[in-house]
């Protein structure tokens, strides 16, 4: 019945995300190849595996189904972190030259007044 195609899903979500098995809590066992994977990588292709295959279209040919909005949700969710992580690195990087150029420039106006001062 439904219990046992869940079942099905889930073990194939299992297999999928690398997971063995799962802990008397109901927690999945994770391999070590499924260590690199991000923490949200893993509860994507876990929920993804909750959701029903693929179905033909019934009236309308365009509409995606849940798993297409799912992948969409997922790749456009992890475009915006890269974008704000290059973006983050490039405002670092805009300061840390403003503050070394902010910095010669002092030292350069210090040696003149002692130049200037000695004379």
């Amino acid at each position: 019945g439904a219990a046992a195609s869940r079942y099905a899903l889930n073990q194939a979500g299992a297999r999928a995300s690398g997971v063995l098995r799962r802990s008397r809590w109901g927690r999945p066992l994770l391999t070590a190849s499924s260590h690199a994977q991000s923490s949200v990588s893993l509860r994507f292709t876990a929920y993804r595996a909750l959701l029903p295959a693929q179905h033909p279209p019934r009236g309308r040919d365009n509409m995606p189904t849940a798993k297409q909005l799912a992948d969409i949700g997922y790749k456009t969710f992890s475009t915006s972190m890269m974008l704000l992580t290059v973006y983050g690195g490039y405002l670092c990087s805009v300061r840390a030259y403003h503050y070394f150029q902010r910095r010669s420039s002092r030292r350069q106006a210090a040696e003149e007044q002692k130049t200037s001062g000695a004379l």
